[in-house]
């Protein structure tokens, strides 16, 4: 049987309402509105989700948020199966999802906006949530989409995520943008109670970098606060117009989307400042780049490479010569490899053009085309 609104405030798509079985679980009954579209610029975390591309009515307010409802019901499957702390989906009817209820008879729990916690707690919460939304970024593939103190209820010592509907695959074309202000809401919550915090790239770093196990995760994050312990809970303001810079910056997804990635690959391997090079975590270019770092390293430390080198010192000078020529013409090779490249597309584009164009001089004019088809049928006709 129903009981009283737990909270319409809680979600601006839904209204909440608490329920118990006749076993005495409790249950959260959320009813989407069909009518009263208070959050109107949904349409952008569903156009571009490849799962709906066949189902979803713009101009269908019903069909709209009954495709809403299924969104949030599958992302909290996702959650639930990448251990994140969520309610429990359990039936999906039309605009109706029934969950588990996040509270103790019948109260709610309190959002993390409205959490009395010390600040331990809240260091504490910190770090379980940025954990929590790099599992739900690697895991599960999902970024967030409006994650901020008022879509997490905290619970039993712990958080819970809530509100998913609006959640986006990382295919989505504005994923990106999305995990940026997840990071930012998050941030500027926790730095406003006193917590130290990363800067807005660091934690969009720890979230998208793959290359970080489950095992390192707990070494890399106290790496991360011996830095934050260095430089004190407030940012410098070179930190706060970097983390500016870099919430505005256009992040490519693939190093496909890279104008000039040799350019930048020569940046980073001589040293140069690359703080401007925003998706070297994202697509793995520094993993792959420290990876040829230790190859490089570990054939210096070889000692058989020594003893090579020392029986090479009874060699010629020519032979020296010969040697470090070949050296030079080898790196020489690896630099103009990327104009190689560039100059066969060229090449490639001149050729498909040259085609194109001899074609076009065998081409029937569409006028004489017409003409023969109309000739054709009327003799049909006869």
């Amino acid at each position: 049987m129903l009981s009283s609104t737990v909270s319409s405030t809680h979600y601006f798509l839904a209204n909440v309402y608490h329920a118990t079985k006749s076993d005495g679980q409790e249950l959260a009954i959320k009813v989407y509105k069909t009518s009263v579209l208070v959050f109107k610029d949904r349409d952008r975390y569903v156009q571009g989700d490849f799962r709906f591309r066949h189902a979803y009515g713009k101009h269908n307010p019903r069909k709209m948020v009954k495709t809403w409802a299924e969104k949030e019901m599958r992302n909290l499957m996702r959650l639930m199966a990448a251990g994140i702390r969520c309610p429990t989906p359990h039936l999906l009817k039309l605009h109706v999802l029934v969950m588990d209820f996040i509270g103790k008879t019948g109260w709610a729990a309190p959002r993390l906006k409205d959490a009395a916690l010390s600040l331990d707690r809240l260091r504490e919460c910190y770090r379980e949530l940025i954990i929590a939304m790099r599992t739900l970024y690697q895991k599960c593939k999902l970024v967030h989409g409006d994650l901020s103190e008022y879509n997490i209820l905290y619970f039993e010592e712990h958080l819970y995520i809530i509100d998913v509907s609006q959640s986006v695959d990382l295919d989505h074309p504005h994923a990106l943008d999305f995990l940026r202000e997840d990071c930012l809401h998050v941030s500027d919550f926790f730095k406003k109670h006193g917590v130290g915090v990363m800067t807005i790239r660091e934690l969009f770093d720890f979230i998208v970098d793959a290359s970080i196990t489950d095992d390192s995760v707990d070494s890399y994050l106290e790496e991360i606060q011996r830095r934050i312990s260095a430089r004190g809970n407030v940012l410098s303001p070179e930190d706060e117009i970097a983390d500016s810079v870099f919430v505005q910056s256009y992040i490519p997804k693939t190093l496909d989307s890279v104008k000039n990635v040799e350019e930048d690959v020569i940046r980073i391997t001589s040293g140069k400042d690359t703080g401007d090079i925003y998706y070297k975590t994202i697509t793995g270019l520094h993993q792959a780049l420290g990876k040829d770092d230790a190859n490089a390293i570990e054939k210096q430390t070889d000692p058989g490479n020594n003893i090579k080198d020392c029986g090479s010192d009874s060699k010629s000078d020519t032979d020296v010569d010969e040697d470090s020529e070949g050296n030079e013409s080898a790196s020489e090779t690896e630099v103009q490899a990327p104009v190689d490249k560039k100059a066969a597309r060229k090449e490639n584009k001149k050729k498909v053009k040259d085609e194109k164009r001899e074609a076009r001089k065998n081409k029937v004019p569409k006028a004489v085309k017409k003409r023969r088809e109309k000739l054709a049928k009327a003799q049909k006709t006869r």
